[in-house]
């Protein structure tokens, strides 16, 4: 039977309500005789208003036991989803990252997981359960609890789908895929139907918030593939894997300093979109400080911040 991992995000279990939509993707696919194993992030804005308490009682709180009090919000968001699975009639049991056998360094809020022990984890799929595991915690050589630091449970998800061999990792949030740019800022944005590690590691190196680049970096050295979906649409998302041979421009990307990144494989061997890019510059006018090109993303540094109509016209030509 093949394993599969489910993440859910913050937006994704925030209340009751969104946690019925969860539950019905989870037993959707457990239905199709698939082993479940689920991750799930703190409801919400629940980790910023537990670091928010905590300074309240500390301007500088001891790591140790503020890594024990943000774990606690990945921990209610498992066990809530736990009940209202069992409740349904779906076997489930709730793991914290320590009973599911998470190992990592002693670094506090920031911790690298170091390795992963599934017996436990195996031994209650056999059991026929639905597993739900708090994301974004672990536990030290000093049995302390730590925590993983931004983008944690997308790091548990593909980390725990590379101990068990899952057939694939599914990370779902509030956005449907990964986009051509932010389609916030330019509605033309046009979402992609795949993307290689490496592409994605660019993108996520340049601020975009879809997956963490740690996530990425283990998904490609255990060759995991990672699908990004919406939990709130049946769209199909966007799929990261070890595609190599793709030279297409996908995905642009604009920091508020002032530097835009265009990002997609072959980018030292496709002249044509390097004159593209360099023409729409002299065209505005722009001042350059830096023009970098890498096999995968060119990054332009100008002297000024630059507007979203450039963007746009960037976006049109090459897109």
């Amino acid at each position: 039977m093949d394993t599969i991992v489910l993440k859910f995000g913050g937006s994704s279990v925030a209340d009751n309500e969104k946690l019925k939509l969860v539950a019905q993707k989870i037993t959707g696919l457990y239905e199709k005789k698939h082993n479940i194993v689920v991750v799930v992030s703190a409801q919400g804005k629940t980790t910023d208003k537990l670091i928010e308490d905590a300074k309240e009682l500390s301007e500088k709180p001891n790591n140790r036991e503020l890594d024990v009090l943000l774990s606690s919000g990945e921990q209610i968001s498992s066990s809530k989803l736990s009940l209202l699975l069992n409740k349904m009639g779906y076997p489930s049991i709730s793991l914290t990252g320590w009973q599911a056998g998470i190992y990592t360094n002693n670094t506090n809020q920031n911790a690298i997981i170091k390795c992963i022990n599934t017996g436990r984890i195996r031994e209650e799929l056999e059991d026929g359960k639905i597993v739900i595991i708090a994301g974004f915690q672990g536990i030290n050589e000093n049995m302390d609890i730590t925590t993983l630091g931004r983008g944690g449970s997308d790091t548990t998800a593909v980390a725990i789908s590379a101990s068990l061999g899952a057939k694939n990792c599914y990370i779902f949030s509030d956005v449907d895929g990964v986009y051509t740019t932010d389609p916030n800022r330019l509605p033309q944005a046009k979402k992609l139907s795949a993307l290689s590690y490496e592409e994605m590691l660019e993108i996520s190196s340049e601020g975009a918030k879809v997956l963490h680049n740690r996530c990425v970096e283990i998904g490609e050295k255990f060759k995991v593939p990672i699908i990004t979906k919406s939990t709130f649409n049946n769209k199909p998302g966007t799929v990261i894997s070890d595609i190599i041979e793709e030279n297409t421009i996908k995905s642009i990307v604009k920091k508020e300093v002032s530097r835009l990144s265009i990002i997609g494989n072959g980018m030292t061997r496709n002249f044509n979109n390097l004159k593209l890019i360099l023409d729409i510059i002299e065209e505005n006018k722009l001042d350059m400080l830096e023009f970098h090109v890498t096999e995968s993303k060119v990054s332009i540094t100008f002297k000024d911040k630059i507007a979203d109509d450039i963007l746009e016209k960037i976006h049109e030509k090459l897109v």
